[in-house]
């Protein structure tokens, strides 16, 4: 029996238990594309610190769920 074989009797025993195939796309991790992304968003996360003006506004603004 060839590989195909095997795959195609295999696909159709699973779907005859009521799976079917998905297919998922994923980021190819080893490119450097990815790298140099994935070391701007490390960068942007370290920086967050200096940045509270968002956070305090937020609490500015918002009710604590004690006085709602």
């Amino acid at each position: 029996m060839t590989i195909s074989q095997r795959v195609s009797d295999h696909r159709r025993r699973m779907r005859a238990r009521g799976y079917r195939p998905v297919q998922i796309w994923v980021p190819d991790v080893r490119t450097a594309a990815f790298a140099e992304e994935a070391q701007r968003q490390a960068r942007l996360v370290a920086r967050a610190d200096e940045h509270t003006d968002d956070q305090d506004f937020t609490e500015a603004i918002s009710v604590s769920w004690d006085d709602a």
